[in-house]
């Protein structure tokens, strides 16, 4: 599967009494899969994910693979304390139509225990339907990038999705997993082929004089272990450096302000993406480092996704909360 450019971190919506709001989830899915963004994360960190029922997660899941354009790289958040439970919700994922999963090292492991985290990511990416991608520095510090490496010759686990990320990081990790190069399959244009993608486009289209050919034409393309820059991280700085795409905190509620970064950057407009670079860090390090979910949520109400209060024990934003996310993202593309 390629992991490349914008990624979006999906928050996930509540009824005012903290039920799932699923058809608010589909409407913002919708809107989502009109922007230029390549992929969506649910169920990932900051999305409230700790706080669902298995049920309810499995709901959120489904959600999502309906309202989701096909050609959106669909990325389930499994991480669990234990394999066996991870390996569950991979199923649930798989049985959805998503592409990857990504798992964090268990909350009970975050430390120096390198024995059992790699256990943990081996043993799951062993036996998931679905290739696992590695979430690093989300409340717990980054993973080494020894721990890296060795995880990245699994075959079934295709990269990392880093919230710690900066250029010097990234040099190491590249350096470390150089010798890692895989072929995925990408479509004409060199994106992503999802599995949505290939189940509607699995038959033939007839041409002139009887002659059929594929309708989902593929292609490979040869890639290393895929690194996305998330959390805060400063978007442009990482991409200078190498890293396949990001997944910032920001895009959950104005991912076109953040793929005008990438764009430009893949564009060789060196100048502009430092602009549109600079205009949104503010924000983006409010959000992620500051306010939270609850800042991330209003911002969405803001830019005309669902948002709403996060569940309880979090708390919406009070007054002052709200007037710093309104100024931030004020003339801010959504």
């Amino acid at each position: 599967m390629l992991l490349d450019g914008l990624h979006v971190p999906l928050t996930v919506p509540f009824h005012r009494d903290g039920r799932l709001f699923a058809a608010k989830l589909e409407a913002n899915v919708a809107r989502f899969s009109k922007t230029p963004a390549a992929g969506l994360i649910v169920l990932g960190p900051g999305s409230e994910a700790n706080g669902l029922t298995d049920a309810e997660s499995g709901e959120v899941l489904a959600a999502v693979a309906r309202a989701a354009a096909h050609e959106k790289v669909l990325i389930a958040g499994v991480s669990r304390d234990s394999v066996r439970a991870s390996l569950e919700a991979a199923q649930v994922a798989f049985d959805t139509g998503f592409d990857a999963v990504l798992a964090e090292s268990p909350h009970q492991l975050q430390g120096d225990s390198a024995e059992e985290a790699m256990v943990y990511f081996r043993a799951l990416a062993d036996a998931s339907p679905l290739p696992v991608v590695v979430g690093s520095g989300f409340g717990s510090r980054a993973l080494p990038v020894e721990w890296v490496a060795e995880l990245a010759r699994h075959a079934n686990l295709i990269g990392m999705v880093d919230a710690d990320l900066i250029p010097a990081r990234f040099a190491e990790i590249a350096a470390a997993t150089a010798s890692v190069k895989r072929e995925v399959e990408v479509t004409a244009v060199f994106a992503a082929v999802t599995r949505r993608m290939r189940a509607a486009g699995s038959g033939l289209v007839t041409l002139g004089q009887g002659t059929a050919q594929p309708m989902l034409k593929t292609r490979t393309k040869s890639v290393g272990f895929q690194v996305l820059a998330a959390g805060s991280t400063d978007m442009l700085p990482v991409l200078r450096a190498g890293a396949s795409g990001a997944a910032p905190v920001l895009a959950a509620c104005a991912p076109q302000a953040c793929y005008e970064v990438y764009a430009a950057w893949k564009d060789g407009d060196d100048a502009l993406a430092a602009q549109k670079a600079d205009r949104i860090l503010v924000a983006s390090q409010l959000l992620a480092e500051e306010l939270g979910v609850a800042g991330v949520k209003y911002g969405c109400d803001l830019n005309g996704y669902y948002g709403g209060a996060p569940r309880l024990p979090r708390l919406p934003l009070n007054a002052a909360g709200r007037e710093r996310v309104e100024a931030a993202l004020r003339e801010m593309p959504s």
